[in-house]
């Protein structure tokens, strides 16, 4: 059913949602496109493409972790080495949210976060890593037993906060400092509610405390009552009380 001999192209073609006109319209169907075995393969790099890749990344890791239960999230740097005063710290809190009836959820990787799933793994609960790929990517630590890889930091972001009831943020780095202040920030305009926020090393994150407080709070660019959106502690014991008291577990 070709175009009659002597007739105009269209001037407007609808692609499902989509309406090309005049110069934008493309040559071929969308069903042509598709059952040519041959052509340039670029298709594959396309926003379009990547929509259907982030949509895969949301139900791959809506289905591991949907039937989680209640689970704390535990940030903290993957430099943390073995053995050190911080990393057992890590095994120990994470050993005690298991104690306390929590999953843990990491970010799968080395240091910090390895020793929390440790501690987890140690007492028998359940151990989650959220990995992320990254040009130096080590893969996910031993200590995990149910571990999802993410190509999106977003999507990743978003199961951190949809299947955790809470955050304990262990000394970290750059990406505990994004995952602490997007938490602090969804609790602040209420997009998540009874998400408790412990910071675990005073002396560590006491700078930071303290430039909120006569930094951005002195200057009106937060108010004094966001401060009181998380918790600094040093005991083990105080920071799983904390997380349970909130999420009242």
């Amino acid at each position: 059913m070709g175009m009659p001999e002597g007739t105009r192209g269209p001037e407007e073609r609808r692609l499902g949602p989509v309406i090309r006109r005049r110069e934008q319209i493309q040559p071929g169907t969308t069903d042509q496109r598709l059952l040519d075995s041959e052509g340039d393969s670029e298709w594959v790099h396309t926003d379009p493409w990547r929509v259907m890749r982030i949509q895969s990344e949301f139900v791959e890791g809506f289905g591991a972790l949907a039937e989680l239960p209640p689970a704390i999230a535990v940030f903290g740097s993957a430099r943390t080495a073995a053995g050190t005063p911080e990393y057992e710290e890590g095994v120990r809190l994470g050993g005690a949210l298991v104690d306390a009836g929590f999953a843990v959820i990491t970010g799968g990787g080395p240091g910090a976060m390895e020793a929390a799933n440790k501690g987890a793994r140690e007492a028998s609960g359940i151990s989650v890593g959220l990995g992320i790929e990254l040009p130096f990517e080590q893969g996910l630590n031993p200590h995990v037993d149910i571990g999802v890889n993410f190509r999106y930091f977003f999507v990743r972001k978003t199961m951190f906060v949809k299947y955790a009831q809470g955050f304990v943020v262990l000394p970290g780095g750059l990406g505990t400092l994004d995952e602490l202040f997007e938490a602090l920030t969804l609790v602040q305009t209420r997009k998540v509610t009874r998400f408790p926020i412990v910071l675990f090393g005073t002396e560590y994150w006491g700078g930071l405390v303290d430039w909120l407080r006569n930094t951005v709070v002195a200057q009106g660019k937060a108010s004094e009552k966001d401060l009181m959106l998380f918790h600094v502690t040093d005991d083990v014991e105080e920071a799983v009380g904390l997380v349970t008291k909130e999420t009242g577990h």
